[in-house]
């Protein structure tokens, strides 16, 4: 879901287009937290007018488009958001194909990748005890802490000794 709706959008932009304000005014007076924000929809409202700003459906591209605007970028020298107003995609998207891109190649662009990553391991799920067997456990917790008592004692009333004997000599 989108932080901001578009409607709010269209607002921000008609505010700024009407001379009423420039883009930090906007912001601040809309409460966005960047003018950059701003300024990108500006930039898509006067690329592709309206439809520019309203936010398209997630879709899954293929490895050759994806390619082909990574190159597009690389050979216009323009910048990710430069490339996401051009092709009316997210910034965010063009910035992972062009690291896929540099550390993979345009082929690391085919490969689909979702889910979680492969050496991710998850944790084992926790077996329900019977309610047998959870009592005999804890009966057996309960020995062992009474004899980890009874040998710290002993050990306490032993060292004792030997200190009184130590004394005695």
């Amino acid at each position: 879901m989108s932080k901001y709706s578009d409607e709010f959008k269209i607002q921000v932009v008609r505010y700024c287009l009407e001379g009423k304000n420039s883009r930090s005014g906007a912001a601040k007076v809309f409460n966005i937290p960047s003018s950059t924000i701003v300024k990108e929809w500006l930039k898509k409202y006067k690329e592709h007018g309206i439809e520019g700003l309203i936010k398209q459906q997630r879709s899954s591209y293929s490895g050759e488009i994806k390619q082909n605007v990574i190159e597009y970028m690389h050979d216009n020298h323009l910048s990710a958001t430069e490339t996401a107003v051009r092709f009316r995609l997210s910034t965010t998207s063009i910035r992972r194909w062009n690291r896929i891109y540099y550390e993979k190649g345009p082929q690391g662009l085919y490969k689909k990748q979702c889910g979680r990553n492969k050496n991710m391991k998850s944790k084992p799920r926790k077996k329900k005890l019977s309610k047998e067997t959870e009592q005999d456990l804890i009966a057996e917790n309960r020995r062992l802490r009474m004899e980890n008592e009874y040998l710290k004692k002993l050990n306490a009333l032993v060292q004792e000794r030997i200190k009184r004997e130590n004394k005695r000599k």
